[in-house]
């Protein structure tokens, strides 16, 4: 085969042609007209062979399944996106603190009363800063069961179920008045985990900035799941009081470090801000001191202490106290890097990864180190409110240097752990035995987090990580000033990290991801029997069937039984009163795959999504008179257009 030659295009390698040949025509063999039509298309598109051979790795043919899931949070969209990996496409957009109306979540369905469980306060609220997914374990292995969320603004927790890729719940307390470190688990998901970032007063009451010290305070909430419900709950839920740093990230330990919980802060200084009252900015304030406090707490314990009795309660909240903390040895503080960032648990429990945004370490904590000195109760000190503090250089395995900014490091199956370095702008990995660098790779542009496969468990996969960069720059086509963001695709399957793929995410700004083997989940095609709710996970007691629809009017108004079929509705009819309450319950009589349809009526709000089988509940009052069709949102048939109705409200 003729080889190219150009500074653009290295001599082509054999293997490198017969795999392009392959894939372009699907044969084993090449043929001499395709060979040439494959190097023209290359010289015509400026295509290089690392460029062809990144193609090939990520190219997933029609009908070809992915083999991950990559599970990234929405960032302000509230929702969440789920990517195939390696092909990169986005599958679904699951529906969590903010409607959204192809699902029909929060256009009239029960899952209005999800999302009204996340309102706070009396404060109805419809938009959310999604951060950080965490999936379900078992024994710190991804089981795909269930996958949690976060919203940072409007501190709140939701429970996606993953045998239908459905919102079930959300939660929230009263007790913090935002969150950062949230979501996180524990290995077998006895607990998720949610920790306040902004200090204020503990139970949404009022007092001065000038009182800050004495006043506000962070906390760590303990949420409690029930895996055989799939709920979260909040009676047997509790919290440890923290001192007024700002809480950032947590993670949990696994294997040999588990029942501790391992959370960063930033500003020990305390400050608060005040520029127009004489004071520096928060930012400048709160980077004074050299080291900040990496919160270590052994949960386990202080799961005893609550079941002792020994909490006071606020906001509706079991609360572990600071000072009860500090007496019943749960807490204490070991230094770290200035303005730290990332606290990743290694496969093995051992270490904790720090990195510190002002600094150019990566810091391994020893967990064995930390438990030892803590049950000897060995400290070198106390904070300002009495948590003891363990020496720093007695509590870590040692340093990496690694660059300007370092934030997230997650892992892979040879003893590897990846860094995003902001500053740089690269992903750094090194060798957790020796604490050295060994490759690094750029990104485009000022990475945050990152994500690998299997990443965050305690038996990591290796083989593609994903750089969730907040800048896209001159990535993609101009789309006016908001731009992007750029996930970026990465092999790190051999010794030099290759980029496979640029990704634009449009959809508010991301900030990090769980990446989980697709056979791990099992979702279901259909629901079963016909008539089932989602949110009850059983037939619905309205739910219709063939030869049962009917309206009736009722002391609470009128009841629609009504059935969903290609093509109609039955009944298509509704005669109602102006304002009459209108309860309608709607079945897909379906069970082929696929088979969805949609009913939406105008003007009154209404788009709900019917998969096959799927029951949904409506409840609407009908305020204005007049004449107001429905249809089938989603195209099910050749008669698609034929599937609708009628609305008829008379006047009174």
């Amino acid at each position: 085969m003729q080889a190219i030659h150009s500074p653009r295009f290295p001599r082509v390698l054999p293997v490198l042609a017969l795999a392009v040949l392959a894939a372009c025509n699907g044969r084993g063999a090449p043929g001499a007209g395709a060979g040439g039509d494959v190097l023209k298309l290359m010289q015509a598109r400026n295509l290089s062979e690392q460029d062809v051979t990144a193609a090939l790795k990520t190219y997933t043919p029609t009908g070809r399944h992915d083999e991950y899931y990559t599970f990234a949070s929405g960032g302000h969209g509230g929702n969440l996106i789920v990517i195939g990996v390696p092909s990169m496409r986005i599958l679904k957009y699951i529906g969590v603190f903010t409607p959204e109306p192809w699902q029909g979540y929060g256009y009239g369905d029960d899952s209005n009363a999800v999302i009204a469980q996340g309102f706070r306060g009396g404060q109805e609220i419809t938009w959310a800063d999604m951060h950080h997914p965490a999936l379900s374990e078992t024994g710190g292995e991804y089981d795909g069961k269930y996958i949690f969320v976060n919203d940072k603004c409007n501190p709140r927790v939701a429970v996606v179920d993953l045998s239908d890729f459905m919102t079930k719940q959300i939660v929230s307390s009263e007790l913090i008045a935002s969150e950062h470190g949230a979501t996180f688990v524990t290995p077998d998901t006895d607990y998720v985990v949610e920790t306040s970032q902004y200090p204020a007063p503990l139970g949404g009451v009022y007092a001065p900035i000038e009182q800050y010290d004495e006043k506000y305070r962070g906390a760590m909430i303990f949420w409690r799941f029930d895996r055989q419900k799939g709920r979260i709950v909040p009676e047997q839920s509790w919290a440890i009081e923290l001192p007024p740093y700002m809480q950032d990230l947590a993670d949990c330990g696994k294997k040999v470090s588990d029942g501790w919980v391992y959370c960063n802060s930033i500003n020990t200084e305390r400050a608060y801000g005040g520029v127009l009252e004489g004071k520096p900015p928060l930012e400048s304030g709160a980077t004074q001191n050299d080291m900040d406090y990496l919160h270590c707490i052994h949960w386990r314990a202080a799961e005893a202490v609550v079941k002792a009795g020994k909490t006071t309660t606020i906001a509706g909240m079991r609360v572990i106290t600071l000072q009860t903390a500090i007496d019943e040895n749960l807490l204490a503080f070991v230094p770290e890097p200035k303005s730290p960032h990332g606290v990743d648990v290694t496969p093995d429990g051992t270490g904790v990864v720090v990195g510190g945004k002002l600094d150019t370490h990566t810091t391994v904590f020893d967990t064995q180190k930390i438990a030892a000195q803590m049950k000897e109760k060995k400290y070198v000190g106390k904070d300002p409110y009495g948590v003891p503090i363990l020496d720093f250089k007695g509590s870590i395995f040692g340093q990496c240097e690694i660059g300007l900014g370092p934030l997230h490091t997650v892992f892979d199956d040879k003893g590897y752990a990846y860094t995003s370095v902001f500053i740089e702008t690269v992903v750094a990995k090194w060798s957790l035995k020796d604490l050295k660098v060994v490759d690094k790779i750029d990104t485009h542009f000022n990475i945050g987090h990152l994500v690998a496969a299997e990443g965050d468990t305690v038996s990591p996969d290796g083989k593609y990580l994903i750089a969730m960069n907040k800048w896209a720059l001159d990535r993609f086509a101009p789309v006016g000033p908001l731009l992007p963001q750029n996930f970026q695709l990465i092999d790190i399957s051999g010794p030099k990290m290759q980029l496979l793929y640029d990704m634009p995410l449009p959809l508010g700004e991301p900030h990090n991801a769980q990446m989980v083997k697709a056979d791990k989940l099992k979702p279901i095609e259909v629901y079963k029997p016909v008539g089932t709710n989602p949110f009850t996970h059983a037939v619905d007691p309205h739910a219709t069937i063939g030869g049962q629809q009917r309206i009736e009017r009722k002391a609470d108004g009128v009841h629609v039984y009504m059935t969903a079929v290609r093509s109609h509705f039955s009944p298509d009819i509704v005669r109602v009163k102006q304002g009459d309450t209108v309860h309608l319950h709607v079945t897909n009589v379906e069970q082929a795959k696929d088979a969805t349809h949609g009913l939406a009526i105008g003007g009154q709000n209404i788009n709900v999504s019917l998969e096959p089988g799927k029951h949904v509940n409506i409840t609407f009052v009908a305020k204005k008179a007049g004449v107001f069709p429905f249809y089938c949102t989603e195209f099910c048939s050749a008669l698609h257009l034929e599937m609708a109705g009628y609305l008829l409200v008379e006047p009174n």
